[in-house]
């Protein structure tokens, strides 16, 4: 009975259209419903525009809100936004207990929040997990942290039957934990053996068998059973390096990390940072080098300076190929779930964050530059590789998809459209006017695109 009612519990999560999580259904980037709009900015298709507060999480959707987080004057903010209008419902603002170093882009509201369709789950690294009903008022919160991630905790938690799940990965006590969606309370946790990572869960479930969390992390996939947090299988083959969210697409699971080819020589950050000429560096002298700082703290006797043997020693553990590796997930004859890698491919992913899409038998990946690369799913070969967007880019949202079309956002404000397929094309390059970290939310034929300043819903109704 119990695995029953967690198994409808995530094919309800998974096959919903809401856009209730990072990346939408499960992850997936991807919604089946029609009327989205191609052409759109400030003057064209714009339902409404509102003011938002800094921050570069993504918009999550509930039956009749948007949810977004900000950091603002030191304060952490939730906003709650009309999904028809795009009036500010209302926000609450929390004070951190503490500021943990992170990657300049990371800042501290950058996890993407979840929601049950009213009430809201918001994790802060500085502090824990909040979670609001529809009307702003706190329901819970659980104090969290300190993490040692050198980038910075950011995983966005997402829903799995009665929890809200959460990946943990860091130098100390790696965990996945769930809380109860009612309480906040702690229904179980286990202990996790990768290191520092920042990719998002997802779901699976496979006929027949139960409900499991799917998780990439440095060097290796794995799974926890939703019930428990029973470690269920783990594959290892991954780049140690992952940011970008893997994506469930049948019983196949694709993701890509990044590694290095070789050590750097400590002689050039020294030259450059070190001010006392002590042959080290201090947490001071390291600026805002999260890399630097990670190694300061966490790497060697974490004594808040770096030394060559110490910067040899975290440059060792990223010595690998960047890779994109599919998994088949495969059940034994005892009815287990037994990964078997399908292809893999070794390009440079060095610091790429939008994550996969995996649409119609296609896999897209786009890098720095804007370079769009489309791999056959079951084979791994490319099958067409080319710019998006007629000048360079940087890109951190990850790519959606509505009605056999692909949208890209990048850091510069614009938003190209794309025909997927193996000869995709732009078929509109759109000028928001502000730059778009956010990945934007897709429902019911509008599209939610969070800006630097504003908050969008474009729509051709």
């Amino acid at each position: 009975m119990v695995l029953a009612v967690l198994c409808l519990a995530v094919a309800a999560s998974t096959d919903a259209q809401e856009w209730s999580r990072f990346r939408g259904p499960n992850g997936s980037g991807i919604v089946d419903d029609a009327g989205y709009p191609t052409t759109f900015g400030p003057d064209r298709n714009l339902l409404w525009r509102t003011a938002v507060r800094p921050g570069k999480s993504s918009p999550v959707l509930s039956r009749r809100h948007i949810f977004l987080t900000a950091y603002d004057g030191g304060s952490l903010y939730t906003q709650c936004f009309d999904r028809k209008t795009g009036r500010l419902v209302w926000e609450r603002a929390e004070q951190p207990l503490r500021h943990e170093d992170a990657h300049v882009l990371n800042e501290p509201s950058a996890a993407t929040p979840v929601t049950d369709g009213d009430n809201v789950y918001v994790f802060f690294r500085d502090l824990g997990v909040i979670s609001y009903d529809a009307a702003g008022a706190v329901r819970w919160k659980r104090p969290m942290g300190p993490f040692s991630n050198r980038m910075g905790a950011v995983t966005s938690p997402i829903i799995a039957g009665t929890a809200l799940v959460m990946v943990l990965d860091q130098f100390d006590s790696s965990s996945i934990v769930a809380l109860s969606l009612a309480t906040g309370d702690v229904q179980w946790t286990a202990p996790r053996a990768e290191t520092d990572a920042w990719a998002t869960p997802v779901l699976y479930e496979q006929t027949g068998a139960a409900p499991q969390i799917v998780t990439a992390s440095g060097g290796q996939y794995g799974a926890h059973a939703i019930a428990t947090g029973e470690r269920l299988w783990t594959h290892k083959g991954l780049a140690p390096a992952i940011v970008a969210s893997p994506v469930v697409s049948g019983d196949t699971v694709v993701g890509f990390g990044y590694g290095y080819d070789a050590t750097e020589p400590f002689a050039g950050p020294l030259a450059k940072l070190d001010a006392d000429k002590d042959g080290r560096l201090s947490v001071q002298e390291c600026g805002t080098s999260a890399w630097l700082i990670g190694i300061a703290k966490y790497v060697g006797n974490r004594d808040g300076f770096v030394v060559e043997s110490e910067w040899n020693e975290a440059w060792a553990a990223t010595i690998a190929p960047s890779s994109l590796v599919a998994v088949a997930l495969e059940k034994d004859a005892a009815g287990r779930i037994k990964p078997r890698e399908l292809w893999r491919y070794e390009k440079s992913f060095v610091a790429v964050v939008p994550s996969p899409l995996v649409l119609d038998g296609l896999v897209y990946t786009i890098k720095g530059g804007g370079i769009l690369t489309v791999l056959n799913a079951k084979t791994g070969a490319v099958v067409k590789m080319g710019r998006v967007g007629a000048v360079p880019a940087s890109y951190s949202a990850s790519p959606v998809s509505a009605e056999g079309r692909l949208y890209f956002a990048n850091e510069d404000g614009r938003l190209a459209v794309l025909r997927a397929g193996k000869d995709w094309e732009v078929i509109a390059d759109n000028e928001i006017g502000e730059p778009l970290f956010a990945t934007p939310a897709l429902a019911e034929g509008r599209i939610v695109v969070r800006g630097d300043k504003s908050l969008f819903c474009f729509g051709s109704h």
